[in-house]
């Protein structure tokens, strides 16, 4: 297994060859993998350095001139230190700029809370124009690379730090913008997780099944715009829903389901992830104990929850 940053960048050199239209900008840091790729297709990278606005503005600048342009680096520098030229530059202009966070979330865990992103999708989510998606695991990132190179307009890939379980298929194809049903043990309670806590969901509905709850799982790869058809009928089904996601509880995966069932179809739900704080220095199993996310802590939240325990 490889983190989805790795995959991705991987799957995005193997593409160049074939796909010469799109120009890399780095940083000075390694986030995926194609800080090499100037040694690979020279002409086609440029190094920015440490300066993350610069960064941006250039990137905005090389798109404006009809370039798709992919940007890769912390997601913590990426979506705060660069907000303002991503706002003003990329997504009010609409340009073709893909942006890969990468180190999002707990996972970071050591490096401490200023390099932990765990408000990225919330500030990104209100940006008019901005899409954003996120793989569960290294093959849904080898699928979104693709899916990167035919989209139009900005676009923000959510990405990881280290390996998690593979969930998806090798045959494994990305729909934009539909949540995929992983599993479906019943109708008692919808688990609607999103990136490295998919795993963690599908873990914790096998336990619940164990214990005569029937749970769904699904999997939210594409966070703006939402799959409220799916959303919604899945609330129809089930007595109660539980987001989980490596994020900041504001802002994120569970305000946007939220906002969708509070229109549609009012549903009892459980918001797990980061609780409102900021990343700490401790491994990231730790922290993930810390924030209710591990797999006993989603069982024991979803028994709660239904009234089971």
């Amino acid at each position: 297994m490889k983190a989805s940053r790795f995959e991705f960048g991987e799957e995005l050199i193997r593409l160049a060859a074939e796909h010469r239209d799109f120009l890399v900008c780095n940083p000075d840091t390694q986030s995926c993998g194609l800080e090499n790729f100037d040694k690979i297709y020279p002409g086609r990278a440029y190094n920015f350095g440490i300066a993350e606005q610069n960064l941006l503005g250039a990137a905005a600048g090389m798109a404006s001139c009809g370039n798709k342009v992919f940007v890769p680096t912390f997601a913590v520098f990426l979506t705060m230190r660069a907000c303002e030229q991503i706002r003003h530059f990329i997504c009010y202009p609409k340009l073709d700029v893909v942006l890969l966070g990468t180190h999002t979330g707990l996972q970071v865990g050591k490096d401490g809370g200023t390099h932990i992103a765990c408000e990225d999708v919330g500030i990104l989510r209100t940006m008019a124009n901005m899409t954003i998606v996120q793989p569960a695991d290294g093959i849904a990132a080898r699928a979104m690379a693709n899916f990167a190179l035919e989209f139009q307009g900005p676009l923000y890939i959510r990405l990881h730090r280290e390996a998690v379980p593979t969930v998806n298929k090798e045959n494994y194809q990305f729909r934009f913008n539909r949540a995929e049903i992983l599993c479906d043990y019943g109708s008692d309670i919808a688990l609607v997780a999103s990136g490295v806590t998919v795993c963690r969901a599908l873990e914790a509905a096998e336990r619940l099944r164990a214990q005569g709850i029937g749970a769904k799982v699904l999997d939210i790869q594409t966070i703006k715009p939402i799959d409220r058809n799916t959303l919604t009928q899945v609330a129809a089904q089930t007595k109660a829903m539980v987001t989980i996601e490596d994020h900041n509880i504001y802002g994120g995966l569970g305000s946007a389901v939220a906002e969708v069932l509070a229109e549609t179809k009012p549903v009892k739900i459980k918001m797990l992830g980061i609780q409102d704080a900021y990343g700490e220095s401790a491994g990231p199993e730790d922290l993930y104990r810390h924030h209710g996310l591990t797999v006993e802590q989603i069982t024991s939240t979803c028994l709660e929850l239904m009234g089971s325990r």
